[in-house]
């Protein structure tokens, strides 16, 4: 057992954190982030996804063209699939890829939310903007961003964070 929160815990506190302060992630916080994606669990372990560390001012200042969900962060996280390198099934040809890229997404947001980091996974964005902003090989897709960064004073979950549909319309016992 560990000596810090429990996981449904960190999961519940856990909210899109949509405005940030002007501190830069610490770097030894983005190594524990970074870590986290490293240790994720993928498909045979063959780890298809890259991250980008987007936190150069001329990174950053990217963000706009791709996305309007940036919310002013210093530091954001692009998650790639690599195509070639995907687990692929072998009764449908689905590769893994994708699922994948979101589980190590996943885990980065979560250790954030552990450590004291803001962070806000974004879909929203143009892959197109993406791919030619960040001049991602072509085997690389994007799948997501996460935005990161000390919460401000003033952040708050949506409104909706804390909305649930019934469990008796998401789990089915056969």
């Amino acid at each position: 057992m560990s000596d810090g929160m429990d996981f449904l815990s960190l999961a519940q506190q856990r909210y899109s954190v949509r405005r940030f302060t002007d501190e830069p992630v610490r770097q030894e916080d983005l190594d524990r982030i970074l870590t986290a994606a490293i240790v994720a669990p993928t498909a045979c372990n063959l780890q298809p996804w890259h991250v980008y560390v987007l936190q150069s001012p001329e990174a950053v200042a990217k963000l706009p063209d791709c996305t309007r969900c940036h919310f002013g962060c210093r530091t954001a996280l692009l998650i790639c699939q690599n195509q070639e390198s995907s687990w692929e099934r072998p009764y449908d040809g689905k590769r893994s890829g994708e699922v994948d890229a979101s589980i190590v997404t996943t885990h980065m947001m979560l250790e954030a939310e552990a450590i004291g980091v803001g962070s806000t996974w974004v879909m929203h964005f143009r892959p197109a903007a993406v791919r030619e902003s960040y001049q991602l090989p072509d085997h690389e897709e994007p799948v997501a961003l996460l935005v990161l960064g000390y919460p401000a004073k003033d952040a708050q979950p949506s409104p909706r964070h804390s909305e649930f549909r019934p469990e008796t319309e998401l789990v089915t016992v056969l």
